[in-house]
């Protein structure tokens, strides 16, 4: 597993642990730098992980104004925590990470989601975050489900 790919999963750890326990974001991203500290060997993965919780962190208005446009049929504080993560995670690399081409923001979304959700999961996250590709012009070469 890639770097980048670990980084996404402790992300959703951070951004589902903290929606779950009902504390903010930021609490949860300064309990989790007390962790990666403590913990050398998943240094690696710890840099792009605290930039994707920092940057939905900044954005997270902006992120959620966007999922709830391209959402028709859930609306986002009904939607599964996970589900909600991860769609705050694909949504950032999509809004606000050029480094990230938005076909791999998407398909890392949809595998992350169907390893850590339910199997209606992938199409709806699929759906969600092409909408808000072609939203924002970020919509090239976009992958189908």
């Amino acid at each position: 597993m890639s770097a980048r790919r670990k980084a996404r999963k402790r992300a959703i750890d951070i951004l589902f642990g903290a929606d779950v326990r009902e504390t903010s974001l930021a609490d949860a991203l300064e309990s989790a730098r007390a962790v990666a500290s403590a913990e050398p060997e998943r240094a690696s993965s710890w840099p792009y992980a605290q930039q994707i919780v920092q940057g939905i962190l900044a954005h997270l208005p902006e992120i959620d104004t966007a999922i709830r446009a391209a959402s028709t049929s859930w609306p986002l504080e009904r939607m599964p925590a996970v589900d909600r993560a991860v769609l705050r995670l694909g949504a950032w690399e999509l809004l606000h990470n050029n480094e990230v081409p938005p076909a791999v923001a998407i398909s890392e979304s949809v595998e992350l989601v169907q390893e850590l959700s339910t199997e209606a999961s992938g199409g709806f996250v699929h759906g969600v975050l092409r909408t808000i590709g072609e939203n924002t012009g970020t919509g090239e070469a976009l992958p189908r489900q």
